[in-house]
Parts: C-alpha cells; sequence; structure tokens
C-alpha cells in the first residue's frame, strides 16, 4: 500500500516538475513579446546612466525588443530603485542597479522604500568600476605608507574629496581610515568632477574617486596615483598597485553596475536575461567601450552576482555604522 502511495506521489512530482520545465521553456521562447523598460535611477549623463544606455542598445539587438532607458532620479537612486521593486514580475520592468543604491543606502537611509534581498531578482552584473586615490602632485606623501604616517602627523588630519555623502568613494575612503588608522577628513562634493576640480587647483590634498575621470590626469602627471582600491590592478593603469599591493589586506572597495528585475520575475525570464547579458558582455568591442568608462565587464550567474550582493550588504553595514554615516 505505502509503496503504491509513494509511487503516485512520486509520479505526480515528475509530472508538475516536467510540467513547469515546459512551461519555463515556452516563457522564455515567446519573451520579450514587446519592448522592455529599464529604469536607470540617476540622471542623464553619467557613467552609471552611459553603461546603462550601452547595455539597453545591446540587449535591444538580442532580443528582437527595444529596451527603453527610463531615468528616474532621485534620494541618491532610492526613487527608481523603489519603483522597480513595486513593479509587476513579468520581465518588462527592469533595474540597473548601483551599488551605492542596493548596498549602502540601506545603511545610510531610515528608509529606502525597498529590500535589496527579497524585492529584486538578481540577473547578473554589468561590470566593476575600479575606484582610485590620488593627490595633488605638489603634496608631499609619494605612496600610501607615506600618506598614513603623515596624515597621523596632522592635527586636524588630510583631506579627502569625494562625490558626496555616503557614495561608494566615501566609504572606500572610511574603510581605508578604519583599516589602517589613517587620520583622514572627508569632504563632500556635489559631484566627483568638482572634487577632481578642486584637487587639481591645490585647493584640496587627495580625492577618492572613480578611476575614468582621474585617468587622463594621471596620464599626463597633473594627479598623482596613490592606488586602486580593486582586487587587481586596472588594466587602463597597469602601473598603479592596488591597496593591498601597499600592505591594507583583504582591502577592495569597487563600485559596480547590474541588471536586476522585480523579485517575482520567472525564473525562465531570468535565465533568458543573463544569457543575453553575459553574451552582451563578452563581446570585445562592448568590453572595450565599457573600459572606456572606467568599467571592467563581468560576466557571471544570477547566483553569483546574489551571492555578492549579499556579502556588500553585509560588509558595508558596520563601515557606515563605525564612521556615523547619515543621509543629508
Amino acid at each position: 500500500m505505502m509503496s503504491k502511495i509513494f509511487r503516485r506521489q512520486w509520479l505526480q512530482a515528475a509530472f508538475l516538475g516536467a510540467s513547469l520545465t515546459l512551461m519555463g521553456s515556452a516563457i522564455a521562447q515567446s519573451y520579450p513579446s514587446k519592448p522592455i523598460r529599464l529604469v536607470v535611477p540617476f540622471t542623464p549623463g553619467g557613467v552609471t546612466d552611459t553603461s546603462g544606455r550601452l547595455i539597453a542598445e545591446q540587449l535591444s539587438k538580442r532580443l528582437g525588443q527595444q529596451v527603453i532607458v527610463d531615468n528616474k532620479p532621485g534620494a541618491s537612486g532610492n526613487i527608481g530603485t523603489q519603483q522597480v521593486a513595486a513593479a509587476e514580475g513579468d520581465g518588462y520592468t527592469l533595474l540597473l542597479g548601483f551599488d551605492g543604491t542596493l548596498v549602502i543606502n540601506p545603511h545610510v537611509f531610515p528608509k529606502t522604500g525597498f529590500d535589496t534581498l527579497k524585492d529584486f531578482a538578481p540577473i547578473g552584473k554589468i561590470g566593476d568600476a575600479v575606484l582610485i586615490l590620488v593627490a595633488n602632485p605638489s603634496f608631499p606623501a609619494k605612496n600610501l605608507k607615506d600618506l598614513i604616517a603623515l596624515s597621523k602627523t596632522q592635527a586636524g588630519g588630510l583631506s579627502y574629496g569625494t562625490s558626496g555623502t555616503g557614495g561608494t568613494p566615501h566609504i572606500a575612503g572610511e574603510l581605508l581610515r578604519q583599516r589602517t588608522g589613517a587620520n583622514l577628513v572627508h569632504v563632500p562634493y556635489k559631484g566627483g568632477g568638482q572634487a577632481l576640480t578642486d584637487v587639481l587647483g591645490g585647493n584640496i590634498p587627495l580625492v577618492y574617486t572613480a578611476i575614468a575621470g582621474a585617468i587622463p590626469h594621471v596620464k599626463s602627471g597633473k594627479l598623482l596615483p596613490i592606488a586602486v582600491s580593486s582586487s587587481k590592478r586596472a588594466s587602463s593603469l597597469p602601473d598603479v598597485a592596488t591597496f593591498i599591493e601597499n600592505g591594507v589586506s583583504d582591502f577592495e572597495a569597487s563600485s559596480w553596475v547590474a541588471l536586476l528585475a522585480p523579485a517575482k520575475t520567472p525564473r525562465a525570464i531570468v535565465t533568458r536575461l543573463n544569457t543575453e547579458l553575459n553574451a552582451v558582455l563578452n563581446d570585445p568591442e562592448v568590453r572595450e567601450r565599457l573600459n572606456g568608462m572606467g568599467i571592467t565587464a563581468a560576466p557571471g550567474t544570477p547566483e553569483s552576482f546574489g551571492a555578492e550582493l549579499s556579502r556588500d550588504l553585509s560588509k558595508y553595514g558596520p563601515v557606515v555604522k563605525a564612521a556615523g554615516i547619515k543621509a543629508e
């Protein structure tokens, strides 16, 4: 009797599994049947927006439907991100995710309007944007060791500029301060460009910024590179050592951009989008264009990106708390 019941249950489970597989296959084959909206939670023109437009352009070609970029800026990316979290999970509303919004904002803002791990289905990472610490050429310390030593002799500390409070460069600077004991003082600007202008003019000694904006000034000798905070040297500035090579163990603080969907998006659609995204990222021309933006393409699985999302969310929480960073 029990064996017959078990056999019946097994057959029912097998039939259900096969049905779900066929259903998922049918969904993937018919998707997409209309244009897709890609929400970019920032204003047009920045690196995040530019990279999103490149990916949208390439995905449109591969999917046979237009991927339309929809800029929804506000509250450091929270507004647009919240809209995607609340959208229907049908694959026709996607999010251009940014680490600052998804893994830092939840620790900085009392309310963001979304839960990073519960409200989204990770599709895949687009790439990593390397961060770099640069100095005015007149700065007396020419390397990280001397910079840290010099900072400890300054009663008021050494000022470093960033694109703003709570951004990834700010968090990276705080992480450096906490890991090394360097006496660093954060100076927030309303954008990375303004911070670079001030360090070039000698108004501030240091700036922590995305590598893309710093590259031409480093190559021309107008800025002194101290270190990059990626795990490996940046291909665009191969002569600049990492913080890890400078003796700060396990120090990695890169910014990233990625593609996500609302949490209830069918697995078959997520898989299809991940496959197409990886194909785009493996295209040599796309990789070169991203590299020109300071972004290193990083194809992978939804699972690997989801795990990184969770790790980063946990990693930055203690840094934000220790630094007392709060939304302005």
